[in-house]
């Protein structure tokens, strides 16, 4: 498990990498996904729910139906599935999670934790899931 994101984030960016690697509206079944990625049907199916509700994937039931996304991999940054999953708070909040940090009352990772943050931030919202798709050194 990564140390910022929750494992259900960790799933999310999976599954919408792989989804990216397919044609444009090409639809793909959670069992599909669930043998690729290998993640736990139910967890994924709910986690597949979230992401189609924030309106980054798209479905449809039935023998034809599966998960698609609702645009161009070129338009879904690391940050959209970080937020819609995980909520954009850790990019405010305490990295060691105490409730009073601030820069005015600041713990003992503050002052590094600021520019990491920052860097980090910039680093999702840059990197879209088309190219992070295309780098990926496992099929």
């Amino acid at each position: 498990m990564s140390v910022l994101f929750s494992r259900q984030c960790e799933y999310a960016l999976q599954a919408v990498m792989f989804l990216a690697l397919k044609s444009d509206g090409e639809r793909t079944s959670i069992r599909e996904l669930t043998k690729k990625v290998q993640i736990p049907y139910h967890f994924l199916a709910k986690i597949l729910q979230d992401l189609t509700h924030k309106g980054l994937l798209v479905s449809r039931k039935g023998p034809t139906g599966g998960f698609a996304l609702a645009k161009s991999a070129k338009e879904i940054t690391l940050f959209d599935i970080v937020a819609a999953i995980d909520g954009s708070g850790f990019m405010q909040n305490c990295v060691l999670g105490f409730p009073e940090c601030s820069g005015k009352d600041p713990c003992a990772v503050h002052e590094k934790w600021g520019p990491m943050r920052e860097e980090l931030r910039l680093m999702l919202v840059n990197k879209n899931i088309a190219q992070m798709a295309k780098e990926m050194k496992k099929p």
